[in-house]
């Protein structure tokens, strides 16, 4: 869909009612919420699901033969059946409800990741959550294999050409993030997953600050596993999906023992549930899986690209506004972003920055956003991250203009 024409459509002020929690103030002023990229808001749709699941339908699923319980599985597999089509799976058993992506790359790093052993590489970029970093180095220590990392440049753009540089036969899995949280950077990951294919790797997408802004078709990424949190996506916290190729699955074998993961246990052995029942040890997240269902039916109907769109305006708004703020530097302006804008002010600790914006109302991010290495090469101790959702508005950004002047103020 043309970008002009799927704006022209879109009412945020409408959207903007949707979510009960934007009407709300923060120390007597209008709240201006820019802290999408760490939790998105919820619309009044996910909240009003969740409390009827609550109200009207709670009791465990998969083991019960009374009536509740088979209602409470029907909604339970029925929101996995939501996200099944939201990624074009082509199969129920790829879909794995974990605690978030945090969990699901774990998943992936201690059941797949058993098969590494010295001499195994696994490549990742400089960019990278702390989720995509920290469970691959925990898996060499344990194996002997060995993390290789692609670098970025001063624009906060992928180093393509060293990327494809470093993958050779020796590369076993290629683990990198589709939207970087920190720079709002677009990775191309068409041209990695297709490098990554040829030197015969897996590939692992972080999804987490994409499948809001932007269509994922799993299928026609060819990517082995995607993983993604359901509060990045206006759904509950606690709740996200691994999806994985169901032939990679199928060989993994199970990260956790429990109940529901299994078909039979007895002193001498155990038999496995099948996919993807023998991921999901013990009682699920059941309302928070109903939630994510509802936001994803939520997004689809609003319509992911008017509000990408939407968004990419408010993107280029701001970038220019805060460009004209003097002593203020953006940190990552790649040639293709999401809607994050990472900056620094002369002067000012991000700390205290933000504790003056939130006097005034507005909530953005600082600190390394879970994303140190990208701190170091920049050579900043952290930033400020202001980042933008479907109900943010025009309206937001002069706020954090006038909460910015302000600062410069307070602080000379």
């Amino acid at each position: 869909m043309n970008a002009r024409i799927a704006e022209s459509f879109y009412d945020v002020a409408r959207v903007r009612a949707d979510f009960p929690i934007l009407s709300t103030s923060v120390r007597g002023k209008r709240l201006a919420f820019l802290d999408t990229a760490a939790s998105a808001q919820r619309p009044l749709a996910v909240i009003e699901a969740v409390d009827c699941y609550e109200r009207t339908s709670h009791a465990n699923v998969h083991r019960g033969v009374y009536q509740l319980s088979q209602k409470a599985t029907d909604a339970f597999e029925g929101a996995r059946e939501r996200v099944r089509r939201f990624l074009n799976a082509s199969s129920l058993k790829e879909v794995v409800f974990t605690r978030g992506t945090t969990e699901s790359i774990n998943l992936v790093a201690q059941s797949w990741g058993q098969r590494l052993g010295p001499g195994d590489e696994i490549l990742i970029t400089w960019m990278e959550h702390h989720a995509n970093i920290v469970p691959w180095q925990m898996l060499c220590q344990r194996t002997g294999a060995t993390l290789k990392v692609a670098p970025i440049d001063r624009r906060g753009e992928l180093d393509l050409a060293t990327f494809k540089a470093l993958l050779s036969n020796r590369t076993k899995l290629v683990a990198f993030t589709q939207v970087s949280n920190a720079l709002g950077t677009v990775l191309p990951i068409k041209d990695m997953i297709a490098a990554a294919r040829a030197a015969g790797a897996l590939v692992l997408i972080d999804g987490a600050q994409a499948v809001a802004h932007q269509r994922v078709d799993v299928q026609a990424l060819d990517c082995d596993f995607y993983a993604f949190s359901s509060h990045k996506l206006y759904g509950p916290t606690g709740i996200g999906v691994l999806w994985a190729r169901e032939s990679v699955l199928r060989e993994m074998p199970p990260w956790q023992g429990g109940g529901d993961m299994i078909l039979t246990v007895s002193f001498s052995g155990t038999t496995y549930n099948d996919l993807p029942y023998r991921f999901e040890a013990g009682t699920p997240n059941i309302s928070g899986a109903v939630g994510l269902a509802a936001a994803i039916d939520y997004l689809d109907a609003l319509g992911i690209e008017r509000a990408h769109a939407h968004e990419q305006r408010l993107l280029k708004r701001a970038t220019a506004a805060l460009k004209a703020i003097d002593g203020l530097q953006i940190i990552g302006e790649a040639n293709e972003k999401s809607g994050v804008i990472s900056f620094v002010l002369d002067g000012v600790h991000p700390h205290d920055l933000g504790t003056i914006l939130d006097d005034e109302g507005v909530a953005v991010r600082t600190g390394h956003h879970c994303a140190m290495p990208v701190m170091d090469f920049f050579d900043v101790p952290a930033t400020a991250r202001a980042s933008f959702g479907c109900y943010s508005d025009d309206a937001d950004i002069d706020q954090l203009v006038r909460a910015l002047g302000r600062a410069r103020e307070v602080f000379g």
